[in-house]
């Protein structure tokens, strides 16, 4: 019985091909659009992870602690409001106490990369035009296993911290607000007074804005004694070899030493969150234009029984039963929905090769120059899935109406 109710359906659609033309292009625009915007949502977001990733290091052990020490005053009238008069601080010397123990302990498990870094901030000048900027110490060698610095710059080596007396490598973006350039030598001031003239002696690019135009690295050494804190790391960079466990990692190694240890993923926490809302508001939409070309089967199906009682009624007295009636114009829905989504499949990959050639130049916390697109099977899967069920529903109240109608008043209406 099969069959036929299949070839019934079918001849139903055929009958109304305007309405069922309109029909099959909303669903057709609705999952072409879904695909576009998953493959453009998930794109952008794996691309600015990946820059991430590649930019900075998946763990960083801190000079810091996540829940600073009581005051003592706090301590010693834990229930009474104190007031202290003509207290002076103790200077705090910052830094890892142990650091190089702490180094040698992380660099003994295998899955580990380890790199000691003083950072602070410097001044730095070049013919009457200052910049602030970040500076990181660093020992080349241990810093190329846990960072993709090498791999970004883009004139000399990072080898060639070592070649010069005072080299420093510079991010392209910071260089061009200073109008320097590689082998030009700068003039870098710390806030404690120490000046140092340094020879740039390569250049990087990493596409995340904040650190090209906001970080320069020296050799430890150099950077201690510009700091004026010889023999101090305020940093540990860790890579792993599962990035996406980093956070567990983190937390792993702030227990062992106590230090504030922040994953890739905690520190960039506010923009990932921001992604994930980005995706809910895109993927609603999208689940709103295929609820419309629901309805446009809806429509199409009900406008179909309203015409085909007369039919209905004959073919029940035939000895087609409810389920079958119902099934003849869920199969309308179905049929519409299916259809539409192979035209919306071959849109949606019209529209991604289409956004994948568009070539333009944006700077947010990553630069981009082109639409970064993530192709999945998944994406088709999910759009047509949605969109057949949605059909399906449009098309089920209307089927269930249909199946109750009584013939006998039917034909004596008719009569």
């Amino acid at each position: 019985m099969m069959p036929l109710v299949l070839r019934i359906a079918l001849t139903h659609l055929r009958a109304r091909t305007r309405q069922t033309l309109v029909s099959l292009l909303g669903v057709a625009t609705g999952v072409g659009f879904s695909i576009a915007m998953a493959a453009l949502m998930q794109g952008s977001q794996l691309d600015f992870i990946n820059k991430i990733i590649d930019a900075t290091p998946h763990i960083t052990v801190k000079d810091e602690f996540r829940h600073p020490d009581e005051q003592p005053a706090a301590r010693r009238f834990p229930d009474a409001a104190v007031a202290i008069v003509g207290a002076k601080p103790t200077e705090e010397l910052r830094g890892i106490k142990g650091a190089r123990r702490k180094l040698a302990i992380l660099e003994d498990q295998p899955d580990l990369a380890v790199s000691p870094v003083l950072r602070g901030q410097v001044v730095i000048r070049y013919f009457g035009k200052d910049e602030a900027a970040a500076i990181a110490g660093i020992e080349p060698d241990r810093h190329r296993r846990v960072s993709q610095l090498a791999g970004d710059i883009r004139e000399g080596r990072l080898d060639d911290l070592h070649a010069a007396a005072n080299g420093l490598i510079v991010g392209d973006g910071l260089a061009r607000k200073l109008g320097a350039k590689l082998g030009d030598t700068v003039t870098v001031s710390s806030p404690v007074g120490v000046v140092f003239k340094m020879k740039i002696v390569a250049l990087f690019h990493t596409g995340v804005i904040s650190l090209d135009e906001g970080e320069v690295y020296a050799l430890l050494k150099k950077v201690q004694v510009l700091q004026d804190r010889q023999n101090v790391i305020n940093r540990l960079y860790v890579k792993t070899g599962d990035v996406y466990g980093a956070f567990a990692r983190a937390r792993d190694i702030e227990a062992r030493f106590g230090y504030l240890a922040e994953s890739w993923d905690e520190a960039n926490q506010d923009i990932l969150e921001a992604l994930q809302v980005r995706n809910v508001i895109m993927y609603t939409v999208v689940a709103a234009i295929l609820l419309v070309a629901g309805m446009g089967i809806f429509n199409v199906v009900s406008t179909i029984t309203f015409e085909k009682l007369r039919d209905i009624a004959i073919l029940k007295s035939m000895g087609f039963s409810e389920r079958d009636i119902r099934w003849i114009f869920v199969l309308q829905g179905l049929i519409a929905g299916t259809a539409g989504s192979i035209l919306g499949w071959g849109l949606g990959f019209g529209l991604c090769r289409i956004m994948e050639g568009i070539e333009f130049k944006v700077r947010f916390a990553t630069e981009m120059t082109q639409l970064p697109l993530y192709y999945s099977p998944w994406h088709y899967l999910i759009a047509t899935v949605f969109a057949v069920t949605a059909a399906a529903l449009a098309a089920f109240f209307p089927a269930r109406r249909a199946a109750r109608v009584d013939p006998v008043e039917i034909i004596r209406g008719a009569a």
